[in-house]
């Protein structure tokens, strides 16, 4: 429970209230780019606010109130911004990265899940931020506020990843493949259930569209569903449903246990290797940390045992199947900005994803889903699946924002556009024509107009981010062109230079000598 807020934190309070709320419309309005100087602006009222907290609170005292909720908020969305208006190396855009950072070892620890390989990338991402925190610090550029509270955010994060990477220390030698073999089963598990269950529920929706057409008595309809046509094209009406036996359900996708016997099969053989419920090393010894390995293994046979439970329920359970539509559209629709993150994602957007992937965070008890009355339905790894899944999409999403401002993002993907082409026109060689090379040059030369001075200049007359990025790629794109130019005259001299020695061996007979030798 969340302690009241005093009485002289209340006007900060308000401030921050007012401060999100506009920072809330400002996300919402895609009518134009976002500002740099509107996210400016805010962000120095903001660290005003923060001053005026730090001077009614004591320095060594936990605080935890609505105050302090609104505030983590307001710095999450504001670090959006700094990605979307391209100041990605600057301490305030760290933020986000870190919170979500935050998210994902926290699920990590509660799963138990995980190995040297899954922690290394997170290890680097960290100093990477650090560096950049640390800079600003240096400088001066930022509030010694902001880097204060960013260092304590670096901190936690880098505390829970040593608690991680101090409990696979005391894994022993002879336990580290067998360790790391179970992690990738685990996962390989999960998201077939995952998989599994995503599939189900498209067959059953389908059967749900075609239950309300009135066209199609429901007979005809099982009938479509369940009969098969022989070599000559006539049913099997073998399998027609009649009053002795009932509607068969949906058929089991035979995918699944063609995916599922390989990794029970492994589990089995990990399994043989134990001796009275204990893994044993070499000269019969019994190695450390046996509950580790022996609780994963088991963790594995349960899933199994969920996902053919799954294979008789058909799906998850109904209590359980508002959080999994949702985390499923969610999942989604993640899936499909990481393929078109560069032409479509403002990073703002993600704000509405990371609410609500918290408010279904918060509704777990004691790690699991429950329903009205308190039980623990079926489905809990799946939905467990799809929430981290989530968490990680958003996460890499997050980390591979371009430090490129939303104003010069298209000219930024154009021209990556037209480098590729010209590296596989490059590859793959000529012979060219001018007419071949003539819509990249017109494609660049529409890029060059658009600057003055040598820089490109946003809608409100100021310099947006990313320019020394936008202007690597130009550059570079005139470099490749100018290759391909050369390799075309190259090309023309060739043939020149063919076509005379064609003509200097070409001996042309006298006709007086052909009719003297007649």
């Amino acid at each position: 429970m969340t302690a009241p807020v005093t009485q002289e934190e209340l006007p900060i309070l308000e401030a921050i209230i007012n401060i999100r709320n506009r920072l809330t419309a400002l996300k919402k309005d895609r009518g134009e780019y976002i500002k740099a100087s509107d996210v400016n602006h805010l962000y120095q009222q903001i660290v005003k606010q923060v001053t005026r907290l730090n001077e009614v609170r004591d320095d060594n005292t936990a605080y935890n109130n609505r105050l302090d909720t609104t505030l983590a908020d307001v710095f999450n969305l504001l670090s959006l911004f700094f990605l979307t208006i391209g100041k990605t190396r600057e301490c305030p855009a760290t933020y986000c990265q870190i919170a979500s950072m935050r998210q994902i070892l926290d699920h990590m620890n509660e799963s138990g899940v995980y190995n040297e390989s899954d922690l290394a990338p997170f290890h680097r991402r960290l100093n990477e931020l650090r560096q950049i925190v640390q800079a600003d610090a240096e400088s001066g550029k930022h509030p010694k506020a902001m880097t204060t509270l960013l260092e304590r955010q670096l901190n936690e994060c880098d505390k829970i990843l040593r608690s991680l990477q101090d409990s696979l220390s005391v894994l022993s030698p002879e336990l580290i493949p067998i360790h790391e073999r179970l992690v990738n089963i685990r996962r390989q598990l999960v998201a077939l259930a995952a998989k599994e269950t995503a599939s189900r529920a498209a067959l059953k929706q389908l059967e749900e569209e075609r239950a309300q057409d009135g066209k199609t008595p429901t007979a005809t309809r099982r009938k479509d569903i369940n009969t098969e046509e022989d070599e000559n094209g006539e049913q099997d009406l073998s399998k027609t449903p009649t009053k002795d036996m009932p509607n068969p359900e949906i058929p089991v996708a035979p995918r699944l246990k063609a995916e599922l016997k390989p990794l029970v099969e492994e589990l089995r053989k990990i399994d043989s290797k134990r001796v009275d419920g204990k893994f044993m090393g070499p000269g019969g010894t019994i190695p450390a940390s046996q509950a580790i390995c022996s609780s994963l293994l088991e963790e594995c046979f349960d899933i199994v045992q969920e996902i053919k439970a799954q294979d008789q329920s058909r799906n998850v359970a109904d209590s359980l199947k508002p959080i999994y539509d949702r985390l499923t559209e969610i999942r989604k629709e993640l899936e499909n900005l990481v393929l078109t993150h560069r032409w479509s994602l403002r990073e703002t957007d993600l704000w509405n994803y990371s609410l609500s992937l918290q408010e279904i965070d918060k509704m777990r008890v004691d790690g699991q889903f429950v329903d009205s009355d308190g039980n623990k339905p079926a489905g809990q790894y799946v939905l467990l699946y799809l929430l981290r899944r989530c968490y990680g999409l958003i996460y890499r999403l997050l980390s591979s924002s371009e430090p490129v401002s939303e104003e010069l993002m298209p000219i930024a993907n154009k021209l990556s556009t037209v480098k590729k082409c010209l590296n596989e026109v490059l590859k793959y060689g000529g012979p060219f024509t001018p007419r071949d090379l003539y819509p990249y040059q017109l494609a660049l030369h529409q890029i060059d107009s658009m600057r003055k001075d040598g820089k490109f200049i946003g809608h409100d007359g100021n310099i947006p981010e990313g320019q020394g990025i936008v202007m690597a790629h130009l550059n570079e794109c005139h470099e490749l062109l100018e290759m391909l130019k050369r390799s075309m005259d190259e090309g023309d001299e060739d043939e020149d230079e063919e076509y005379v020695e064609d003509d200097e061996s070409y001996s042309f007979s006298d006709p007086s000598s052909d009719g003297s030798d007649a």
